[in-house]
């Protein structure tokens, strides 16, 4: 490519560098303080595959609120609301004739999964499903090992009364559950697991 010829007297015009901005830093799209939710919606991906496969019908349950006040202005936006009831777990559903409830949990513990993120009704809960021989179970994300696992709510409750401390170690978890491995779609494909868990046939 040629040279451009400028007349004489015509400076070329540069641009002056201007004082570059830091770069931003890298960071990963699942950051640590969205990985709980990160769970949830793959957990809903998950259940919108069986759907569309055909393989089971489960559903998050709607947490019930009483609203209060509504700002009309805003086009109805909700400024005051309360809980109804105190919820019991964020799943269930059906599978091949058997019923299926679960509560899906994420923490950022390494070590051990603390039991304070278990509130009494949900305890309750999963006691009356396994009394009538539902699928009760617990997919605990340990989101700093990025590790998933199928836990029987048998075991989490039995740990949960005896209390013998106040979160059920990592280890037992490993030694007691069920590992979900990550994959693309769904990305955690928790249906086999509960199949080989439960279905005792």
């Amino acid at each position: 490519m040629s040279d451009i010829s400028y007349p004489k007297g015509v400076k070329p015009f540069v641009t002056k560098p201007t004082s570059k901005s830091p770069k931003k830093k890298k960071t990963s799209l699942l950051g640590f303080g969205n990985r709980g939710m990160d769970f949830e919606s793959a957990i809903n991906d998950a259940n919108l595959y069986y759907q569309e496969k055909n393989l089971a019908v489960i559903t998050k349950r709607p947490t019930p609120i009483n609203i209060v006040k509504v700002d009309y202005t805003k086009g109805a936006t909700i400024t005051q609301a309360y809980f109804e009831t105190q919820s019991t777990t964020d799943y269930n559903g059906v599978y091949d004739g058997h019923y299926i409830d679960f509560e899906a949990k994420s923490t950022r513990n390494k070590t051990s999964f603390p039991l304070a993120n278990i509130p009494p009704q949900q305890i309750a809960h999963l006691e009356r499903v396994i009394e009538h021989k539902g699928w009760a179970f617990f997919l605990i994300h340990f989101s700093l090992r990025n590790e998933v696992f199928l836990l029987p709510a048998s075991y989490v409750i039995d740990f949960y009364k005896s209390r013998p401390r106040a979160s059920i170690p990592y280890e037992e978890i490993v030694e007691h559950a069920r590992p979900i491995k990550e994959g693309f779609h769904p990305r955690y494909d928790y249906l086999p697991e509960a199949i080989k868990e439960f279905d005792k046939k």
